[in-house]
């Protein structure tokens, strides 16, 4: 046996199949999408099965099952009906290798090219080497052969199944991917060749998986075609995997293959019938076309109008882009129909075909030459004509637009021009009639060159004798009359405009100097009477002392602005004098002011009358302030005694509340002393809020002689009233809880002494953090769950500090002695006599009734050694009470 090479590959080539060439280079990428990896393995692995069972053998994994060639060559034997040379039996890897060479070496020598697959890859389980090799068996044995209608492989197939599948609804096979999905296409195949096993009017397009699953099930059954797919492999993929559907349709195509011989001999006959019938048609049809169209495009009749032509124009058009295109393609396709026919028939030794008398090619080439020259003089006709009335047309439509422009602008003119407004208008009314005026004669200027063309168009539509000239005629002197007229008008318009506007100047003049003085004085008075009735608001007596200087200075201002106001009144009445002497018939009212006499009148004397009310109002005031300082004063006098005083005992009673020296008898002696001082300090609280209600009475908001307010005061005295009073309770708490407890005033005064040093704030309370480092000092081994549980005992309502009466309670709490939960246990022990539960009569028996119930409606039921009905557990009772309390 020859040494094989691992190197080795093999790139062998079909020489005469075209369609292999696509194959050459199979796009390997596509086998690392996981989708169709997984189609092709158990596509190609189940048409590899289909051949193998038939030497009694089959494969589970395709890229394992042929590492070592056996199986291989046996598949290739079984396909091509040959023998390979004998295998080697070895179990070496040179021994698989040589193997895979001598399937590689038949393959090839089928003309087959393996473009980069060698023995190695296949030997180490390589799974798109291996997939590659299997398509390329397939393409070779199964596809390469089918032939249909002049196409063979991958085409041939397509349209076989295209072929067969045409009468049936909703399917439309263009691939071997998307246009299998739905599973109609292989119900279709079935149905056609073996219309007894599937009902194809029954299926619904809706249902892909039902479809491909029942199409898998019948060939499977009864055409001996392997289930090769899943439908759901199928439907779930975007783009189905080609190669695998290729496989599975070519297994329809060979198990039909008997029924094909027919059909492609009856399609045969039908082929040539058809192409001769069809040539027959097309030239009938055509010649007809043309015999009707000539007439048309040789009809010269000319129109009268421009409308008229453009719609034989939209007519000739509508011929040359929609009608004649597909006959021009109707042609070509005739003289390529007869051209392959002819050579067909020349290839296959047959007679040449012969069209029916008058439709030969030649025939159909004179009519269509005689088409060309009418269509070529039809077009040039119709140009020229429509040339000829496009001149008149254009002339006529651009005289009417031009008249219909003039006769626009000169509508209203002539008796524009006419009115006499400006005999009433003012000078500023009358300074516009006249630029207005200049403007419009500057319009008129405008416009005489379009009144000449208008005359000089219609003379022209004259000469080319324009059906409709008479009215052209009429229109044009109509327009010609009316701007001679327009002229006359214009200049006698514009010396009226002149002589007015002379006119009224003067008095334009006297009515601006009239507002430029009326308007300042206007508003000075406005002004003045809004000061005066002013509703002015002082807290002080400087204050209301600069508003009587400012008032003295307005009033020192009046005689100047009575001079100002007769001057202004002098102007006016030139104004009126000017208007009676020249009889003008324009309005006195001034046109740059709103101001008028009466109003300068009626506010000069209001002003007049608010001078003294004025100096009424401000002395008035000032006689308030003075009283509101004498009551700012003496409330200021009482409040800076009182607030301090509270403040020093507020510090006295906080001082002794901290002390940790002396007996607590001897602080209480001590903080009733202040209690009774404090209720005798009372009396001047009351009198500072006598102080205080004439304060606000007053509306005296403000006080700069003093920093305390009544509010102060009052929550100061509150506070001081509820401090004593709560340190007297502390105290006395502290008393009882000492007598009760029999701690020693030295205990007592070690408590006070640990709470102050761990009080931070000094406000008598600690925080959490503050009260967790005090017990730390005190020698407490703190968990959290310990720490919590203290908290719930200091803290009950979670306000997050602790006082020193709970700081109290808590540390006699652990000081003094108290009972266990195995004290209780031992004396529910002694009630049960020595069992290890009680029941509820012994309860009943031994305890009061309250306290019995109690027990029975907590304690839980007993389930340990010699339990009997009704048994409770005191055990766990006591321990969760004293869980629970502390007791």
């Amino acid at each position: 046996m020859n040494q094989i090479e691992p190197g080795v590959q093999y790139n062998y080539v079909y020489e005469d199949d075209e369609y292999m060439i696509q194959e050459e280079e199979w796009d390997r990428d596509l086998l690392l999408d996981p989708a169709w990896e997984k189609q092709q393995r158990k596509t190609f692995t189940a048409w590899c099965n289909s051949h193998l069972r038939k030497a009694g053998t089959q494969i589970e994994n395709i890229e394992e099952d042929f590492r070592n060639g056996l199986k291989l060559m046996l598949l290739l034997e079984v396909i091509s009906g040959e023998r390979l040379p004998k295998p080697d039996r070895g179990k070496m890897r040179f021994h698989k290798i040589a193997n895979v060479n001598k399937a590689l070496d038949y393959i090839a020598s089928k003309g087959v090219k393996l473009v980069s697959i060698g023995a190695e890859e296949i030997v180490d389980g390589n799974v798109k080497m291996t997939l590659g090799m299997i398509w390329t068996i397939i393409l070779r044995f199964a596809i390469q052969d089918i032939s249909v209608e002049e196409t063979s492989a991958k085409e041939g197939l397509l349209l076989w199944c295209q072929r067969k599948t045409a009468p049936y609804r909703n399917v439309n096979i263009q691939n071997f991917h998307t246009s299998w999905k739905d599973g109609l296409g292989l119900c279709a195949l079935i149905h056609r060749h073996r219309p007894d096993l599937i009902d194809y009017s029954k299926l619904n397009k809706d249902d892909p998986i039902g479809n491909i699953n029942l199409a898998m099930e019948i060939a499977e059954k009864h055409l001996d075609i392997p289930k090769m797919l899943d439908a759901e492999d199928i439907v779930n993929t975007p783009k189905p995997d080609e190669r695998a559907i290729m496989t599975y349709v070519s297994c329809f195509y060979h198990a039909f293959a008997g029924a094909e011989q027919a059909e492609t001999a009856a399609n045969r006959i039908c082929k040539v019938l058809a192409v001769n019938q069809e040539n027959e048609r097309l030239a009938s049809e055509l010649l007809e076309w043309i015999r009707r169209t000539i007439p048309w495009l040789e009809n010269r009749t000319p129109e009268k109008t421009m409308q008229a032509m453009q719609k034989k124009l939209e007519d000739f058009r509508d011929y040359r882009r929609k009608h004649k295109p597909p006959k021009v393609q109707e042609k070509c396709q005739l003289e390529i129909n007869f051209n392959t026919l002819q050579t067909k028939l020349r290839i296959s030794n047959r007679p040449a075909f012969m069209p029916s008398e008058g439709k030969m090619v030649s025939d159909i080439a004179g009519a269509w030459q005689r088409l060309e020259q009418a269509e070529k003089g039809y077009e040039e006709w119709l140009l020229n004509e429509i040339r000829r009335l496009e001149r008149v047309e254009h002339l006529a439509e651009k005289f009417r637009q031009k008249a219909s422009t003039h006769e626009t602008w000169a509508y209203g003119k002539e008796q524009i021009l006419l009115q006499k407004d400006y005999e009433s208008a003012s000078l500023t009314e009358v300074r516009a009639l006249l630029r207005k005026h200049e403007a419009f004669e500057s319009d008129l200027a405008a416009h005489q060159d379009r009144v000449e063309q208008i005359a000089a168009i219609a003379q022209e539509l004259n000469e080319l004798d324009y059906h409709d000239a008479v009215n052209v005629n009429d229109r044009c002197q109509k327009i010609c009359d009316q701007w001679d007229r327009l002229g006359t008008l214009t200049q006698k318009r514009r010396e009226a405009l002149e002589r007015t506007e002379k006119l009224l100047e003067t008095i334009d003049q006297l009515h601006l100097e009239f507002a430029k003085r009326a308007a300042p004085f206007n508003n000075w008075m406005e002004g003045a009477m809004e000061d005066l009735q002013d509703m002015f608001i002082v807290h002080s007596i400087e204050e209301i002392q600069s508003l009587i200087t400012a008032h003295e200075q307005f009033k020192a201002t009046l005689p100047e602005a009575d001079g100002e106001r007769q001057s202004i009144m002098a102007i006016q009445n030139e104004v009126e004098k000017v208007i009676q002497s020249y009889n003008i018939r324009i309005s006195s009212s001034n046109p740059y002011s709103t101001v008028t006499m009466d109003e300068l009148r009626t506010k000069w004397d209001k002003v007049k009358q608010l001078v003294p009310i004025r100096d009424q109002s401000l002395q008035e005031e000032l006689a308030r302030q003075h009283a509101n300082e004498r009551l700012r004063r003496q409330f200021a006098a009482q409040a800076n005694a009182v607030g301090p005083w509270i403040q020093n005992k507020m510090e006295e009673i906080a001082r002794s509340s901290i002390q940790i020296t002396g007996a607590l008898e001897d602080q209480m002696n001590q903080l009733k002393q202040y209690e009774h001082n404090i209720i005798n300090y009372k009396n001047n609280i009351d009198k500072l809020e006598g102080d205080h209600q004439l304060i606000q009475e007053a509306l005296v908001f403000d006080n700069k002689h003093t920093n305390y307010t009544m509010e102060h005061i009052r929550v100061g005295w509150e506070l001081l009233l509820t401090t004593i009073a709560r340190t007297i309770n502390e105290v006395e708490t502290q008393i009882l809880t000492r007598d009760a407890k029999g701690i020693t005033q030295e205990q007592m005064n070690e408590f006070r002494a640990s709470f102050n040093h761990f009080d931070r704030r000094k406000n008598g309370l600690m925080d959490h953090e503050d009260f967790r480092a005090c017990l730390i000092s005190m020698g407490y081994d703190l968990g959290e769950a310990e720490f919590a549980r203290i908290m719930t005992l200091v803290d009950p309502n979670g306000q997050g500090t602790v006082t020193f009466q709970s700081f109290i309670d808590f540390m006699t709490r652990e000081t003094a002695d108290t009972d266990t939960a195995e004290q209780v246990i031992a004396s529910f022990r002694i009630l049960a006599s020595d069992k290890p539960y009680i029941l509820a009569e012994e309860l009943r028996r031994e305890l009061p009734p309250d306290q019995a119930q109690y027990c029975i409606k907590r304690m839980p039921a007993y389930s340990g050694p010699g339990s009997v009905p009704g048994a409770l557990d005191y055990t766990a009772f006591s321990s969760a009470l004293y869980g629970e309390s502390d007791l």
